[in-house]
């Protein structure tokens, strides 16, 4: 791929995971993207647009499933443009941006294969003990923000919590 992985610190660097958990999400991301490559030849033979077999014509420059999941790791951890990415993978911009919208699905069903994709969207209370069950703690970070304090006396009063203002 270009990206020469020398020991554990550098892939967590690139990839933001560890070595064991690189080799955790490889079998089941190779095995989706499998699944996958499958069914696209599949539709191509019934639509009749499909030309060679599954693995025919030139390799690319991912050739291995370790290639392709280390890219897509590589992508989501740096953000890079892809300019960026493509002169890093020896590979043209456009390519760069092909294989990253070729692979992100897979990422993405691999991690909610393995259970390990967040919690988005949580509705109710229940969702939320639900999402946190296991945890002994949590943590919300807050931003504190200005009130404007109304002009008129009387309101002000009836708001006033009886804290002095540290900040003159």
């Amino acid at each position: 791929m270009g990206l020469i992985i020398r020991d554990d610190r550098q892939i967590k660097a690139l990839t933001g995971l560890s070595q064991a958990q690189f080799d955790h999400l490889l079998p089941v991301f190779s095995e989706i993207s499998q699944t996958t490559q499958q069914q696209t030849y599949e539709k191509g033979v019934e639509a009749g647009t499909r030309r060679r077999q599954p693995g025919g014509g030139s390799k690319g420059k991912l050739p291995t499933m370790a290639d392709k999941l280390q890219f897509v790791l590589y992508y989501y951890k740096t953000y890079p443009t892809f300019d960026v990415l493509g002169a890093q993978c020896e590979m043209a911009r456009s390519k760069a941006n092909e294989n990253l919208h070729k692979l992100s699905p897979i990422l993405y069903d691999t991690l909610v294969h393995l259970d390990l994709m967040p919690y988005r969207e949580l509705a109710t209370p229940e969702d939320l003990k639900a999402a946190l069950q296991g945890m002994d703690r949590l943590l919300i970070d807050a931003t504190e923000r200005a009130y404007h304090r109304s002009t008129d006396e009387v309101k002000q009063r009836e708001h006033y919590s009886g804290k002095k203002n540290s900040i003159r």
